[in-house]
């Protein structure tokens, strides 16, 4: 089974009058780079999503006693059950397994962080703070007292009320207060971070990835020149329209040189290009490729200021049911009367619809390369450019088998919803080596 990330439960939001509430005024007068109409649609401060939604991300009140449920069924029951009790609009994979889910995150930091230096934690979008505690109950109870001690941890988090939420969490444990802090701002913001901090650190960002925003490319057949598209308003106001320009930003000029750095760097014959430009005028046909730039501009500021970061990063790596066209293109959806509603055009979310994206984990590891400076663009073909990063992707179950206790989230017949219900969804580890010639 896959997960269908949280179309199956959002809320739709409505007026006073009980009327759909969206804006047009989500692009402005000018056209603007689809990112940023990505952007407002999800987190404008008065007609984005994210801003007009009541509380969204829930916080279950006791964990849920898998080993006492019957199996798939019963489980479906019990979930069903518990949001319609807490009308909230998604539950995180790390809040439905608590406090499992986060101590397998933990364990991995454990086996791998220098535990001879104080350890320090950041957590990007830290949700309702249960990461946070899980971890920090985790370490408390297995690492050795001292690392608990001296340890760190840092929420960087963009909204206000999910920051006192998970004050609140971590304050459940007295003793965790004066080792967590929460930093209300933006991560992707460089000026927000201060002084490059050369120690060695952890950065976790779990469901983060898929509503960061994306840009979009096109060109009109296999062969023609891609070309950036911007969102503009028609002449009735009412209603957005694409335009086409060359290739001039340069956060999407760098992602277009990342994806297209093996191609660049493949020994393509001649002839191989002929036919391609043959096929191309034979069979055209357009092409579209949504590109993370978003993930690309945090990744810059993060391995910027935290060079010595290891990164564990949880995400959908496929969405199911994806109506929009282009490669690694987003589900745009709502609720009417009850029932999800999946957009065929982004143009279509004005305020009343999340928009996320699959994460293509092969791009995210030649990024991460690139902002750490082992991936070298520009056509440097230096056969020694020093292994800086040691990478590794693996689907949640391995994750879950490997670090955590697959046993606790086992229903009486086996069945097992962190393991089977998550095929789609994928944990990418990258830590730093000592070679950095």
């Amino acid at each position: 089974m896959l997960a269908r990330a949280r179309t199956r439960t959002l809320l739709f939001l409505h007026t006073s009058k009980g009327k759909a509430l969206f804006s047009t005024h989500i692009v402005p007068d000018k056209p603007i780079l689809v990112r940023d109409f990505i952007h407002s649609a999800l987190y404008h401060p008065s007609h984005g999503y994210f801003s007009q939604r009541p509380a969204s991300v829930g916080v279950l009140h006791k964990t849920i006693n898998f080993n006492n449920l019957q199996g798939r069924k019963a489980y479906m029951k019990y979930l069903d059950n518990i949001y319609k009790q807490n009308d909230i609009a998604w539950f995180t994979p790390v809040e439905l397994f608590k406090p499992w889910y986060a101590h397998g995150i933990a364990e991995s930091i454990m086996r791998t962080a220098n535990l001879s230096v104080p350890l320090k934690i950041y957590e990007i979008g830290g949700g309702s703070g249960t990461c946070a505690k899980g971890i920090l109950d985790y370490i408390m109870l297995n690492a050795p007292t001292r690392v608990y001690n001296n340890m760190t941890y840092i929420s960087v988090e963009i909204s206000p009320s999910l920051a006192e939420i998970q004050r609140q969490t971590v304050g459940e444990v007295r003793t965790h207060l004066s080792k967590f802090r929460v930093e209300c701002r933006d991560a992707a913001d460089r000026s927000g971070w201060g002084d490059v901090d050369q120690q060695p650190c952890w950065v976790i960002m779990l469901e983060v990835l898929d509503n960061l925003p994306h840009d979009l490319i096109y060109s009109e057949n296999q062969v023609s020149p891609w070309m950036e598209v911007w969102v503009g308003k028609k002449h009735d106001r009412e209603t957005h329209s694409e335009l086409f320009k060359p290739l001039q930003d340069s956060l999407i000029t760098r992602c277009v040189e990342i994806m297209d750095w093996e191609k660049d760097h493949s020994n393509q014959s001649g002839s191989v290009s002929m036919a391609r430009s043959i096929w191309s005028k034979v069979f055209p046909k357009p092409r579209r490729c949504w590109l993370p730039t978003g993930c690309l501009r945090l990744l810059e500021v993060l391995h910027g200021v935290l060079p010595k970061m290891s990164l564990i990063a949880s995400d959908f790596s496929y969405l199911p049911d994806v109506r929009i066209p282009g490669e690694r293109a987003p589900l745009v959806s709502t609720k009417k009367n009850g029932s999800s509603l999946d957009y065929g055009s982004y143009l279509d979310a004005k305020g009343d619809a999340d928009i996320f994206f699959p994460t293509d984990f092969w791009l995210l590891e030649r990024i991460d390369h690139y902002c750490s400076g082992q991936l070298k663009m520009h056509k440097d073909n230096s056969s020694k450019q020093g292994k800086k990063r040691r990478t590794i992707t693996l689907d949640t179950s391995s994750f879950m088998e490997e670090f955590g206790l697959p046993t606790k989230t086992r229903t009486k017949d086996g069945y097992n919803p962190l393991l089977d219900d998550f095929k789609n969804t994928k944990f990418y580890l990258s830590v730093p080596t000592h070679n950095i010639k």
